[in-house]
């Protein structure tokens, strides 16, 4: 069945509706207010790449960046008190949305420094900052869900810090990432936390994967192969739902479920559609199952506000299918391991590339004004 609006339609359909963007000139202008009240927006994730377009491309940070330079604070001091102050305002802006929900959405996330996502310990003293630096209950701290970032998961997690877990590519990590949550709940649960206040999300990654995949299909070069583009993403997120699903079906879940533990809810990442032969908003459509939550670049959001057709659930039922879709293109010689370790090591990296390029900016218009 499908419903003439389909931002309601998504909505009702149990998908929680995030921007995935961030700038000091949207909270000035008002624009994310808006989309909060027009959009049906309840949340906002942000990432390095995000603050580096929004920093280095508008004049609205130059006071306070004034101000850091008389302070001669260092340039990584800086970055966090930029970030911050940007994701404390967007905070109050979804506040409201926040105390409606019980603290389910109404949700800004802000990510540590992701030079340090192969270092635990420093990912953790990075986390325990930023939780402390923003202040706001509706905060969720990004950490990336890369090897070394699972034992910084549960750990503050075991605090009572809201956790965002991004960069997830593969089903493998994915059920390293839930045993990670589980295990920070209980451990939370045994400090005397009240874990029926501490939330968490797992952002999987949609539109990269078919980018990698696509690219090794063609590089086969078989029409066999071509068949096969555009497939991989979707199979891979439903199967991730599937995997959702499989554990707060566990004893272990139910415990802290009677406990009143909220589930990490599923968030599909990088829905924005890169190849334009795709319709713009297929990452959404095909997505649709109660208890996620889709956060969407504005492009994606206003597409899906003009022609989206929202199925009621788009997920189960899919299940045969999607394993089938993946054994297929394993057989076509698509080596899934591979593919997901890459998008991973490639992600971390672009992330780390984008605070390179804004720290050494930032830097030079501290010193320069230094001068």
């Amino acid at each position: 069945m499908l419903m003439s609006d389909p931002l309601t339609a998504l909505s009702e359909a149990g998908v929680s509706i995030w921007l995935d963007d961030l700038s000091r000139g949207r909270l000035i202008e008002g624009s994310l207010a808006r989309l909060v009240a027009d959009r049906h927006v309840t949340g906002v994730t942000t990432n390095p790449a995000i603050f580096a377009k929004a920093i280095t491309g508008s004049d609205a940070y130059t006071g306070q960046i004034g101000r850091l330079t008389l302070r001669r604070v260092d340039v990584d001091t800086a970055l966090r008190e930029l970030t911050a102050y940007d994701v404390r305002w967007a905070c109050d802006v979804l506040r409201p949305v926040f105390d409606a929900t019980d603290g389910v959405d109404g949700r800004v996330s802000i990510e540590v420094d992701p030079r340090w996502a192969h270092d635990t310990d420093r990912t953790v003293a990075e986390a325990k900052a930023l939780w402390w630096l923003v202040d706001r209950p509706n905060l969720l701290v990004k950490i990336p869900a890369a090897k070394q970032g699972l034992p910084a998961i549960t750990a503050c997690l075991a605090e009572g810090i809201d956790i965002n877990v991004t960069l997830m590519f593969s089903l493998h990590r994915y059920r390293q990432v839930i045993e990670a949550f589980l295990d920070g709940l209980e451990q939370a649960r045994a400090n005397g936390h009240d874990v029926s206040r501490i939330h968490s999300v797992a952002s999987f990654f949609v539109s990269r994967v078919d980018t990698e995949v696509d690219h090794r299909l063609d590089t086969i070069g078989t029409d066999a192969a071509a068949a096969l583009h555009g497939s991989a993403a979707i199979a891979n997120a439903r199967l991730a739902y599937q995997l959702y699903e499989q554990y707060h079906e566990s004893e272990r879940w139910q415990a802290l479920a009677d406990a009143g533990a909220r589930p990490q809810r599923p968030l599909w990442a990088s829905t924005g559609v890169k190849n334009p032969r795709y319709d713009d908003t297929r990452y959404v459509t095909d997505l649709v199952a109660p208890g996620v939550v889709n956060t969407m670049p504005e492009a994606t959001l206003h597409a899906v506000a003009d022609h989206a057709h929202i199925p009621r659930d788009s997920i189960h039922g899919t299940y045969p299918q999607a394993h089938q879709t993946l054994e297929q293109l394993t057989a076509h010689g698509i080596d899934y391991d591979d593919v997901v370790a890459t998008l991973e090591t490639d992600g971390v990296a672009k992330f780390d590339d984008a605070w390179d390029q804004l720290s050494g900016e930032l830097s030079a218009a501290l010193t320069g004004s230094r001068r």
